[in-house]
């Protein structure tokens, strides 16, 4: 019952942010944006939905190939438990609770806890990783060509969250690599953080970060023993962001604009609207994933266009996998209630 308390609150904060900030963007321009959606173009639009396919089935073939190594589980499920993950990461700060639905829901197949957390961990350093790949690409392409003049203060900003999420991939890969130093390190930390009171129970933080960092070290002796599912999961997951990056561009290619974006300065654009979204501590990033996307795209084209494209594209890369995502929870909490009735 709280889970779903939440949910529900989560969602209502995300509708009232959604309007808010959607009133705003949209109410200088409303005519114009509504011009242009009476003359979409569908067939650029559906090729925009079967790019975000593309990202869903990219993303759960990855975790079917890290479980089904030594498991049997279908792509089917897998695709599915993204879909769910895609909802809980949606309607959580940060989206923090795709994990450990994910989490729960393999070990439902009777996979066990650790070794679910395992697998989540993988794909979790693999998108990590592809992540870091992009974000490098984005910042090496507006270095040389200057792409955001009109943007230079949220450039610096998401230049600063391409540093955090690089750091975030090393810190991974260190801990995952050298149990015995981190423990020491981490040790340290807990150990000042207690004396300034920080924290109260020592031993009991102590223990939940040596747990985690024991995991790591696990996934990391997974991963070390198959480079080939090291190399494909960070492949699959590269793949997955490109066919995400690219849907602004065929929406602008739904409206009519064949000239102002093109894949470079789009697939930068997004890299650095995802990005930038990461620093927000809102369900869905809602408000200020909204802002960026205008900001770097209107570096391309006029007002109208960009917050055209941002209604399509707001409601393809999130809304559409939150309404499939809650759709398929809601049927396997039911079917799962049923079953437990007979």
């Amino acid at each position: 019952m709280n889970i779903l308390k939440n949910i529900r609150k989560n969602a209502f904060i995300i509708l009232l942010i959604t309007l808010i900030v959607m009133y705003f963007i949209l109410k200088k321009d409303l005519d114009v944006i509504v011009m242009y959606l009476q003359t979409i173009d569908l067939k650029y639009i559906l090729l925009s939905f079967f790019l975000f396919l593309l990202y869903i089935v990219t993303g759960s073939y990855s975790i079917y190939k890290t479980v089904n190594q030594k498991n049997n589980f279908t792509l089917k499920e897998s695709i599915k438990h993204k879909l769910i993950v895609q909802f809980f990461n949606g309607i959580t700060p940060f989206s923090t609770g795709g994990q450990p639905m994910e989490i729960y829901m393999l070990s439902k197949h009777n996979i066990s806890i650790s070794k679910s957390t395992n697998y989540v961990l993988q794909n979790f350093i693999f998108y990590q990783i592809a992540l870091v790949i992009f974000g490098l690409f984005a910042v090496m392409i507006n270095n040389s060509c200057h792409l955001f003049e009109k943007s230079k203060i949220l450039g610096n900003i998401v230049l600063i969250g391409f540093i955090v999420n690089t750091i975030v991939a090393v810190v991974l890969l260190f801990i995952s690599f050298s149990k015995k130093t981190t423990m020491n390190v981490v040790n340290i930390l807990i150990q000042i953080l207690f004396k300034m009171h920080i924290i109260k129970d020592k031993e009991k933080i102590v223990g939940k970060w040596n747990n985690r960092i024991i995991e790591f070290n696990n996934c990391a002796k997974e991963l070390k023993k198959n480079k080939k599912l090291f190399i494909f999961g960070i492949i699959l997951n590269f793949i997955g962001l490109i066919c995400l990056y690219l849907i602004p561009l065929f929406l602008a290619y739904s409206i009519g604009d064949f000239n102002n974006l093109n894949i470079i300065n789009t697939i930068t654009s997004s890299a650095y609207v995802m990005i930038a979204s990461s620093f927000i501590p809102i369900p869905g990033a809602s408000g200020g994933i909204e802002f960026a996307f205008t900001k770097f795209f209107e570096n391309f084209m006029s007002d109208s266009k960009t917050k055209t494209i941002l209604l399509l594209w707001r409601f393809i890369t999130y809304y559409l996998g939150m309404i499939l995502g809650a759709v398929l929870f809601s049927v396997d909490r039911e079917s799962k209630i049923l079953s437990t009735k007979n």
